[in-house]
C-alpha cells in the first residue's frame, strides 16, 4: 500500500486516494483504482466535474456519449462534465488513475468502506439495496446514474 494514501473498497474495487482535495488549493483529487475483470460502474453522468482516466495496467472499454473507446496502458481518456459515460475492465485485472476536481472524491468516501487489506474485496454483484444506496449517494454528489453498466 502507498504511504499516506487512503485505502478504500468501493463496490468491488480497491481504491487508493493519493491526492485529497483537502490537500491542495485547486481541489484536485487523484485516485488509483484496482479492479477485477468485468468491473463496470453503472452508466452515469457527472454534473459538476470532468473525469480523466490514465491507464496503468490492463485493457478497458469506455463509452463517452455515443462513442466507444478501447484503451490500454499509457492511454488517457478524458470525460467532460455532462457527458454520459461508463467503462468496463476487459483484462483479468485493471488499474488506472482518475483525476477530478469536483464532488467525485466525496461520493467515493460516502459510498466506500475502509479496506481491510491491500487487495480486492470479494467479487460479487451488487444487491438491489446496494444499487439503491449507490444511486442515492451519487445523486447527492451531482452524479446521475442512468442505466446498467456498459458491456
Amino acid at each position: 500500500m502507498t504511504a499516506n494514501a487512503d485505502s478504500l473498497w468501493f463496490m468491488t474495487a480497491h481504491l487508493l486516494i493519493h491526492l485529497k482535495q483537502s490537500d491542495n488549493a485547486e481541489r484536485l483529487s487523484v485516485i488509483e483504482h484496482r479492479m477485477a475483470k468485468d468491473f463496470a460502474p453503472p452508466l452515469h453522468v457527472h454534473r459538476q466535474e470532468s473525469e480523466t482516466f490514465f491507464i496503468l495496467e490492463g485493457r478497458f472499454r469506455f463509452r463517452r456519449d455515443d462513442e466507444v473507446i478501447e484503451a490500454g496502458v499509457g492511454d488517457t481518456i478524458h470525460l467532460p462534465k455532462d457527458c454520459v459515460h461508463g467503462f468496463r475492465v476487459l483484462s483479468d485485472y485493471g488499474r488506472c488513475l482518475t483525476i477530478t476536481n469536483g464532488p467525485f472524491e466525496d461520493m467515493v468516501r460516502a459510498a466506500a468502506r475502509p479496506a481491510a487489506m491491500d487487495e480486492l474485496p470479494e467479487q460479487m454483484p451488487p444487491t438491489l439495496a446496494q444499487q439503491q444506496s449507490l444511486a442515492g449517494i451519487c445523486g447527492a454528489h451531482a452524479i446521475d446514474l442512468l442505466g446498467p453498466p456498459i458491456v
